[in-house]
């Protein structure tokens, strides 16, 4: 398996393989700005940082505080009605 260089600049296809996610989810990534990317053309651009971003420990703590966040506050929500 290749290495994710930090500098150097990948392709969707690229990226999707490095993260083993679907078609569809790096689209989505890239709508939802998950992941940076710069357009070139009509095709997007990744800078090497980005992916490692996606797949470093520190991304998914984060996450999971965001969901704990948001389950706390549809706790209290719901406990209102």
């Amino acid at each position: 398996m290749t290495e994710i260089n930090p500098n150097e600049v990948y392709t969707t296809k690229e990226a999707r393989s490095f993260l083993k996610i679907s078609e569809s989810t790096i689209k989505r990534f890239l709508k939802k700005g998950t992941i940076r990317a710069n357009k070139v053309g009509e095709r997007y651009r990744i800078l090497g940082s980005e992916l490692l971003k996606m797949v470093s420990p520190k991304t998914e703590e984060e996450a999971s505080r965001f969901y704990q966040q948001i389950k706390e506050k549809a706790k209290k929500t719901m406990g209102k009605w």
